[in-house]
C-alpha cells in the first residue's frame, strides 16, 4: 500500500515520463485478476478445441500416405497420434474443420482482451527473478508468440491471403507445438490461481496484482468490458460462420471469401475454390478429346467421358468442405464408383489405395492419394454429373473425385489418371 501511495502522488510532469515498466505507466481501471480470469477459463476452452480440432484436420490429409499429401516434411514423432481418416460420417471433415476455423474467428476478440489486461506484467522488471519465474516468462513468450502467430497465418489463410514465406501447412503445424508447450505450461502455472478467484475472490487485505494502481476515473465497468468483448465475438460469428451453410445464412457470411456472394442458379450453384482458368485449364484440354487414364496390375486403360458414362452409374449426396472452414450442405453426385474403376485397373476384391493427378498446371494438391477405405466406400465417385447436370469446368468437368469426410482439396478436379496400388 505504501507503493500505491507514493505512486498516487506523482505529477503529471513525472508521471509522463513513465515507462511501460513503472505500474503508473497503466490506468485503466478495467484490469484485475477476475476479468483476466474469466477471460481465460473462455481461452482454456476454446484453444484446446482448436488444438483437437487442428489434428484431426491434419489426419484428414492422410500425411502418412503419400508425401504429396503432407506439407509438413519432418515431422517425426509429432505425427504419434496419427490413424487411417474414416469416411463416415460423410459430414466429419465439414464438422471438425467448420468448428476449428469459426471458434479461432470467435475468439480473437477474447484473445486480444486476455493479452491486454495482462500487458503490464509483461513489461515487468526485472525480467527474472527466480529461476522458476523465469521459466513462467520462457513459457509466456511460448504462449503469446505461438497464440499470435497461429491466429494470424490461419486468418490470412482463411483469407487466401498467403504472405508468410513457406507452405501454410508446415507453419501452422509446427506452431501448434510451439503454442501448445506453452499453452500447457501456462495452464498448469495459473489454472489453480483462476479457479481460486473465480471461486473466492482476492483475500481480504491482499491488493489485486492486475489493477491499476493509479486508475484513471471508470468509464466502463469489467462486466461491461465483458460484455463488450462478446458483442465482437458474436459479431464475428454472425459475419463468418453462415460460410458453412447455403441460403441467407451465407449471404451474411461477410468475412469469409466462401461467404456473402450468390453462386447462382442452376445444379453447379454451390461454392467452389479454384476456378478452372485460375489453374490454366484450358477448353482444349476438356474437350472429346480428354481420355482417362487407369493404371494398375492389369495394365493401363483409358477412357473417354462417352465410356464412363456407359458404366455403371451410381449416387451419393455429400458435401464440399475445404481447410478454409467454409463448406457446402450435400450435394447429389453421379459417376463410376472409384471401387469399380480399381477393379477394371486389376483389384477386383479389396482394392488399394489410389493415386490422383489432375489436368490443372499449377498449385497445391494437383496430386493427391487416397487411402484404401476410402476407395472401398460405396459413396466414393469418380463423378461425372452433379444434381442432374454435367459437372461444370469450374467443379471438374470431364470428372472429378468425391470421397466422403474427405477435405475438398483431396476431391481432386480435373481428373487425368487414376494409379490403384500400394502408396
Amino acid at each position: 500500500m505504501p507503493e500505491r501511495r507514493r505512486i498516487r502522488s506523482l505529477p503529471d510532469s513525472l508521471r509522463a515520463l513513465c515507462t511501460p515498466a513503472d505500474p503508473a505507466f497503466w490506468r485503466s481501471p478495467v484490469r484485475g485478476v477476475r476479468f483476466t480470469a474469466v477471460l481465460g477459463v473462455i481461452l482454456l476452452v476454446g484453444l484446446t478445441l482448436l488444438f483437437v480440432t487442428g489434428l484431426l484436420s491434419y489426419a484428414a490429409y492422410n500425411p502418412d500416405l503419400n508425401r504429396v499429401n503432407d506439407k509438413t516434411p519432418g515431422k517425426g514423432w509429432l505425427g504419434f497420434y496419427l490413424f487411417s481418416w474414416p469416411t463416415g460420417p460423410h459430414w466429419l471433415y465439414r464438422l471438425t474443420q467448420g468448428l476449428h476455423v469459426t471458434v479461432g474467428i470467435v475468439l480473437v476478440p477474447v484473445l486480444l482482451a486476455k493479452l491486454w489486461s495482462v500487458i503490464p506484467r509483461l513489461f515487468a522488471l526485472p525480467p527474472a527473478r527466480s529461476v522458476g519465474h523465469a521459466l513462467e516468462r520462457i513459457s509466456l513468450l511460448l504462449l503469446v508468440g505461438g497464440a499470435l502467430f497461429q491466429f494470424l497465418t490461419g486468418l490470412l489463410n482463411i483469407q487466401l491471403d498467403y504472405l508468410f514465406p513457406g507452405s501454410f501447412y508446415t507453419l501452422h503445424f509446427y506452431g501448434a507445438w510451439v503454442f501448445l508447450a506453452g499453452f500447457v505450461a501456462h495452464v498448469a502455472l495459473k489454472t489453480p490461481q483462476a479457479v481460486r478467484v473465480l471461486r473466492h475472490g482476492i483475500p481480504r487485505g491482499e491488493p489485486d496484482p492486475l489493477a491499476a494502481p493509479d486508475p484513471l476515473p471508470a468509464t466502463l465497468s469489467r462486466r461491461g468490458a465483458l460484455a463488450l468483448v462478446g458483442a465482437g465475438s458474436l459479431l464475428l460469428l454472425i459475419t463468418s460462420a453462415g460460410r458453412s451453410f447455403d441460403g441467407p445464412l451465407r449471404r451474411i457470411a461477410l468475412l469469409t471469401p466462401r461467404g456473402g456472394t450468390d453462386p447462382g442458379p442452376g445444379p453447379n450453384a454451390f461454392q467452389i475454390n479454384k476456378t478452372a482458368a485460375a489453374v490454366r485449364i484450358r477448353p482444349a484440354d476438356t474437350d472429346e478429346r480428354w481420355r482417362l487414364t487407369v493404371r494398375g496390375p492389369a495394365g493401363e486403360f483409358r477412357f473417354s467421358r462417352a465410356e464412363l458414362l456407359a458404366m455403371d452409374q451410381h449416387s451419393a449426396a455429400l458435401p464440399i468442405a475445404c481447410v478454409e472452414g467454409w463448406s457446402t450442405s450435400d450435394q447429389q453426385w453421379r459417376g463410376v464408383r472409384l471401387s469399380d474403376l480399381a477393379a477394371l485397373a486389376g483389384y477386383p476384391d479389396r482394392p488399394p489405395g489410389v493415386f490422383v493427378e489432375s489436368l490443372q498446371r499449377g498449385g497445391s494438391f494437383r496430386k493427391a492419394a487416397l487411402r484404401d477405405n476410402q476407395v472401398r466406400d460405396g459413396r466414393s465417385l469418380l463423378a461425372l454429373e452433379v444434381n442432374g447436370a454435367p459437372l461444370s469446368p469450374d467443379h471438374g468437368y470431364p470428372a472429378r473425385i468425391i470421397v466422403p469426410a474427405a477435405p475438398g482439396v483431396l476431391n481432386t478436379k480435373w481428373v487425368e489418371t487414376l494409379t490403384f496400388g500400394e502408396l
